[in-house]
């Protein structure tokens, strides 16, 4: 089994930054892809970045140039830094973690979410 969770969302301004951070625990001994995807009110959840375990990233456009993901394997941790937000940016942010386990093989986790506000 494994679990993932999101720390680092809050309230922000216009132009501000935010880092989101991910994290995964449990008996896990292999994460594949890591990815960030949002869900904005009224909205279908959408990728917003993705980072395979070799560093390899993919944005969408409405981010690139202004997001960076980025992991840290040893410690089974993505991050997702957020400049020059934007207010169309707020939406509750999840993540998730292509995980090999032990005892439940492989499998797609994901996180509660975090709140990102980006107000104007």
């Amino acid at each position: 089994q494994a679990q993932v969770m999101e720390s680092g969302g809050g309230l922000v301004q216009a132009g501000g930054s935010l880092r989101l951070s991910c994290a995964a625990y449990g008996s896990i001994y292999t994460i594949n892809d890591m990815g960030w995807y949002r869900q904005a009110p009224g909205k279908q959840r959408e990728l917003v970045a993705t980072i395979t375990s070799d560093g390899r990233t993919n944005y969408a456009d409405s981010v690139k140039g202004r997001f960076t993901i980025s992991r840290d394997n040893t410690r089974k941790t993505a991050y997702l830094q957020m400049d020059s937000l934007k207010p169309e940016d707020t939406a509750v942010y999840y993540c998730s973690a292509d995980t090999e386990t032990v005892v439940v093989g492989r499998k797609v986790y994901w996180g509660r979410g975090t709140q990102v506000t980006v107000s104007s």
